[in-house]
């Protein structure tokens, strides 16, 4: 092999090389906020009111003080059934006795 192919290959490894140590560019994570009375039972982030541990401890549907991690700024829009609307604070509706 001559020098000159040589070298071409030499730069040619090392291009490679470290075209594979590039990591894939991840995208920022939206911000997220708690919101109360959008999820479904056994599907809570944290906090289901007392006697609760945290996180899937809801007991209904929906449950006002049980909360869930959404994208900022959707708490407040979702559609849920039954004329429902998610709360950044704790609710009292749908609580179980």
């Amino acid at each position: 092999m001559s020098s000159k192919l040589a070298s071409v290959a030499i730069v040619a490894g090392a291009v490679a090389a470290a075209v594979s140590t590039i990591s894939p560019v991840t995208p920022a994570y939206a911000a997220s906020e708690k919101c109360y009375g959008v999820a479904l039972a056994g599907k809570n982030d944290c906090k289901a009111g007392a006697g609760t541990t945290c996180a899937g401890t809801s007991k209904v549907d929906y449950q006002g003080n049980a909360w869930k991690s959404v994208d900022a700024g959707t708490c407040t829009t979702m559609e849920l059934p039954g004329n429902r609307m998610g709360s950044l604070t704790e609710l009292t509706r749908d609580v179980p006795a």
